[in-house]
């Protein structure tokens, strides 16, 4: 092997937005980083990709959940980060050709719903307000690193006193309602505001989307209440970045190498490097050895701890509970280029309720489940639940150079079967995809007739690809099943959820870490929290 004398305070494996984000704020605070990443370019699965001579978002289609603390802190803004969100934020047409629509603005989606049932409109007011208080508090729990449980300090006794002041906060009836609703299925939590099939349905969805949970499994409320945290109520947010996703990872980037951090791409960790159990740095795929105090991994827990660490240092207990971690990826994602703008005749002609997300599918809880029945059962969903985005009629640059009319649309699909191992998927290879393709074709041509004459052009990302393509174990776009067995103290493991691994001087920064997935910036940010604070201890 080759030997590199250059020292780093911290090396951080993987260029996605957590990683950058890590890099940036360790960066900032004083220490030498190296960012390391596979791809050719960073932003890992937050990226914009090529397809028949236009852009399209790889698998995360929009950026709303992106902690604004993170933004500001990194001053995003100032390296060319644009965030544009439209009016409407849900747009589900059903086949009878009426549609579930939520927007923005609350009295506007109550309006909305009163087409449907003039009680549901009424309770959305607090249905939104209670998804609002009681995410709130996640968000909180989001924002520090979890107690320590087996030698808890000073620290941990602060973190305690404020995440107590913060469920104090909820008042009495939201404090006893977070703890009731937490473990509930979501069908159950939305039922209790509304009797609409099509409103329950649409409001669910937040609840099991890139998950391998259907609506009657019990703690998808954590999810969708997660996902809500930090940014709208109950219809959910649509944000996009100027330019794809693209806009926010080169704006993460720019903000990294502002603040000193290096960046290389195309490079690949083979191993992480230890000495009497302690971090050394890393080896490369090509041979090369980078000597640094920590090592920062924004790849999956799971395969960070079964494959890039040697297997006398993890010992066997922890990487039989590493091997053990649930990613049994159950999302597919579908590019789709089209000559015009699809005619969606639950629209009326009105391209606003365009610009958020569509969600095609969620006509009922029943619908969802059987879906996911299929999934279960090691089948391909006949009719898979849709989130789809028209990114192109928010930012026009994404299809610049193409003829007149062209759009760009970005699915993801749900469900796939799971426990598919990589190898599976690539043998089915074509045909899978091509199965895939046709049955999102299917799902949009009910509730958007002669979409498919319109293909110019489309991509199939199963879950096979996804794991071969951006490194996600399973093809699980959280790192990990986000369940309650996956939550907070738990995640990723119980007793290692401060972003320390068992390895001195070994972190996790990415979606497998608290608060979880989706882009938010918070486990990275969170993780250089700890890297730093660490490195002081150091010192004295």
């Amino acid at each position: 092997m080759a030997s590199s004398t250059n020292q780093y305070d911290a090396i951080v494996i993987g260029g996605g937005h957590n990683g950058l984000v890590s890099a940036a704020y360790m960066a900032k605070g004083g220490m030498r980083v190296l960012v390391l990443e596979a791809r050719d370019r960073v932003g890992g699965a937050a990226v914009t990709e090529l397809l028949g001579g236009v852009r399209v978002p790889s698998l995360a289609h929009t950026v709303g959940r992106l902690r604004p603390s993170v933004a500001a802190d990194l001053n995003l803004k100032s390296h060319g980060l644009a965030l544009v969100s439209p009016e409407v934020r849900v747009f589900a047409p059903q086949p009878d050709g009426r549609a579930v629509t939520l927007w923005g603005d609350l009295a506007r989606s109550v309006e909305s719903l009163r087409a449907w049932s003039e009680t549901d409109a009424t309770a959305f007011v607090e249905f939104d307000r209670r998804v609002r208080a009681l995410s709130k508090f996640l968000f909180d729990l989001g924002e520090e690193a979890p107690p320590e449980i087996k030698a808890p300090g000073f620290g941990d006794a602060l973190v305690g006193l404020r995440l107590g002041r913060a469920f104090r906060g909820l008042g009495k009836n939201d404090g006893r309602m977070i703890l009731r609703v937490l473990a509930m299925a979501v069908a159950d939590f939305v039922a209790e505001s509304f009797a609409t099939d099509a409103i329950r349905a649409t409001t669910a969805w937040r609840g099991v989307r890139h998950t391998a949970m259907g609506p009657w499994s019990a703690g998808s409320t954590q999810v969708l209440l997660a996902d809500a945290a930090g940014n709208e109520g109950g219809a959910g947010e649509t944000v996009f970045a100027k330019g794809g996703p693209s806009g926010l990872s080169e704006a993460l980037a720019s903000a990294a190498r502002a603040y000193g951090a290096e960046i290389r791409t195309g490079v690949r960790v083979a191993q992480v490097l230890t000495a009497d159990g302690v971090v050394t740095g890393v080896v490369t795929e090509s041979g090369e050895e980078i000597a640094a105090a920590a090592v920062v991994s924004v790849i999956d827990p799971k395969r960070l701890l079964t494959t890039l660490v040697d297997p006398l240092t993890v010992g066997p207990n922890m990487r039989w509970r590493a091997s053990n971690i649930r990613t049994p990826g159950t999302t597919a994602k579908v590019n789709l280029v089209l000559d015009g703008l699809p005619d969606f005749p639950a629209a009326g002609g009105d391209t606003r309720l365009l610009r958020g997300r569509i969600q095609v599918g969620t006509t009922s809880i029943d619908a969802m489940e059987h879906a996911f029945d299929e999934s279960k059962y090691g089948r391909f969903a006949a009719q898979p639940i849709l989130e789809a985005t028209i990114p192109s009629l928010i930012d026009p640059s994404l299809v610049e150079g193409a003829p007149d009319g062209t759009h760009v649309m970005s699915v993801i699909a749900q469900w796939m079967p799971p426990k598919r191992a990589a190898a599976e998927w690539a043998a089915a290879g074509a045909q899978d995809r091509e199965a895939v393709g046709d049955a999102v074709l299917r799902s949009l041509e009910t509730v958007a007739p002669g979409i498919s004459g319109r293909v110019t052009a489309r991509q199939v990302l199963t879950p096979g690809d996804l794991e071969t393509e951006y490194g996600l174990t399973g093809g699980h776009p959280m790192h990990a099943e986000p369940g309650l067995d996956s939550f907070f103290l738990w995640r990723p493991l119980l007793g290692w959820a401060r972003y320390r691994m068992p390895v001195e001087g070994l972190y996790l920064a990415g979606s497998g870490a608290h608060p979880g997935g989706g882009v938010t910036g918070a486990p990275g940010r969170n993780a250089a929290r700890e890297v730093i604070a660490d490195k002081r201890k150091r010192r004295k």
